[in-house]
């Protein structure tokens, strides 16, 4: 049986231990040798990747993107979607979901891996439609938790509904990294006996599970694994794709991967890894493992927003209270799986409950936006008392909150005018208002610098 890799040392590598900061002249280049590596599949873009380039690397996203396509012509590039929230925190109209899944499929990716917070399915639709229209894979992702009311039978059947909808793959989304190797080989069993479409399986070492967890759920039947080059892995990251490989190889598995390339790529990111340890971002709290992740449901990248938050706030004496306090929170809400936005939400309402010294003083308007429908239907039922607060005596909106919502493009390109100089600058625009807005103004006086630099030489 061959298992197939999907490497994320360019996205969820990057993101779960340096926050995205990673330019793309750290890796430009090894993008040729990465390409050579024999990957299903490079996974760098999406995520926090687009908003990260654009506030904090000033890098045009859509330039990136086509520039890692240009150095990898042989390797499908892999992107991470979050349905009609596409890259940003809130539902976005159905004609900017469109027009961003065929920009993303234009400037160079081949797979999109799509997925809802709350596993509502109407969330996906648009997204894997428009996947398909032009000729990309969808891969489909389930959010995985584990809760009261999540369970084996739950997740098979929406893996049979997100088949029905045409998706072109499957993958098993466990962000936290708390699925546990029994966990895992009883769910990819479940859903290969549902299913016949390929199965990724994605989690994260943050408790220590992932290399087990991987693979118990390749002997279950498993076709695919999430892993990081070894330099950028364990931690908050995916486990090690020089082990995996070496380990699978050994029980008699077939890999594509060629080790001898990846060493090229692995000695090219020690010493990327060098520069990041030295300039402060890469924190030992990402790269230690955390059990307590398994009580608390939290993923690592929610777990460093609530130190930011208590830092910032000059509260990290209270750091123990806000990890009591987010399972309660979540419970309160219908336990939503703890992914973006949902693990935000949830962190952000957790910290406030303890910080104000009374639960639920304040409420964000996230939290209101989500008790009120807004973000799709909860997997449980709300808390009786903290409904009737939000709520007010009105009823929740049980709909599609995306067909509340105009066409939002025409209106954000009168919006942004001069400063866009393509449909992907509108659509960068749309989601990160003030941020690409600020972005596009450091372009125009980069360049006139860059030019009035040249004249002098001249």
């Amino acid at each position: 049986m061959k298992i197939q890799f999907t490497e994320t040392v360019l996205r969820d590598a990057n993101q779960s231990l340096i926050a995205t900061r990673m330019p793309f002249d750290d890796f430009a280049p090894i993008l040729e040798d990465l390409d050579k590596a024999g990957f299903y599949s490079l996974e760098c873009w999406g995520g926090a990747t687009f908003d990260s380039c654009l506030r904090y690397l000033n890098e045009d996203p859509w330039e990136r993107l086509r520039r890692i396509k240009k150095a990898c012509p042989n390797t499908k590039l892999q992107m991470l979607l979050r349905g009609q929230n596409i890259l940003g925190y809130k539902h976005y109209a159905d004609d900017v979901v469109r027009l961003f899944v065929e920009k993303s499929i234009k400037n160079g990716i081949d797979v999109i891996r799509i997925f809802d917070a709350l596993n509502d399915l109407r969330n996906l639709e648009v997204s894997i439609n428009e996947t398909l229209k032009h000729g990309a894979v969808a891969q489909v992702a389930i959010s995985y938790t584990t809760s009261p009311i999540h369970s084996l039978e739950n997740f098979a059947k929406l893996c049979r509904q997100m088949e029905e909808m045409g998706a072109s793959s499957l993958c098993i989304k466990d962000m936290a990294g708390v699925m546990s190797p029994m966990e895992a080989y009883d769910l990819v069993k479940t859903i290969k006996e549902n299913s016949k479409l390929a199965l990724h399986v994605h989690t994260h070492c943050t408790t220590g599970l992932a290399y087990m967890t991987l693979l118990k759920s390749i002997e279950a039947g498993a076709d695919a694994i999430d892993t990081a080059v070894s330099s950028f892995s364990g931690g908050t990251s995916q486990a090690a794709t020089e082990t995996m490989v070496f380990a699978l190889e050994q029980l008699g598995y077939e890999t594509d991967i060629d080790l001898e390339m990846l060493k090229k790529v692995n000695d090219h990111f020690k010493a990327v890894r060098a520069i990041h340890i030295k300039s402060g971002l890469l924190d030992p709290i990402a790269m230690a493992t955390d059990s307590e992740a398994l009580a608390y449901k939290i993923p690592g990248g929610m777990l460093s927003n609530l130190i930011a938050q208590l830092e910032a706030a000059n509260a990290m004496d209270r750091y123990a209270e806000v990890l009591e306090e987010t399972p309660k929170v979540r419970a309160e809400l219908g336990y939503p799986p703890l992914v973006t936005p949902l693990s935000q939400m949830v962190g952000v309402q957790a910290t406030a409950n303890v910080l104000n010294g009374e639960r639920y003083k304040t409420v964000s308007k996230e939290v209101q936006a989500y008790i009120r429908g807004e973000y799709g239907t909860p997997p449980g039922a709300i808390d009786k008392a903290l409904a009737e607060k939000v709520l007010a005596g009105e009823q929740p909106f049980t709909g599609r909150f995306a067909d509340t919502l105009t066409p939002e493009f025409d209106k954000g390109k009168a919006e942004v005018g001069a400063l866009a100089r393509s449909e992907e600058d509108v659509l960068s625009y749309i989601l990160f208002p003030a941020v690409a807005e600020k972005y596009f103004h450091w372009r125009e006086e980069s360049e006139k610098r860059h030019f009035t630099y040249r004249i002098a030489k001249i």
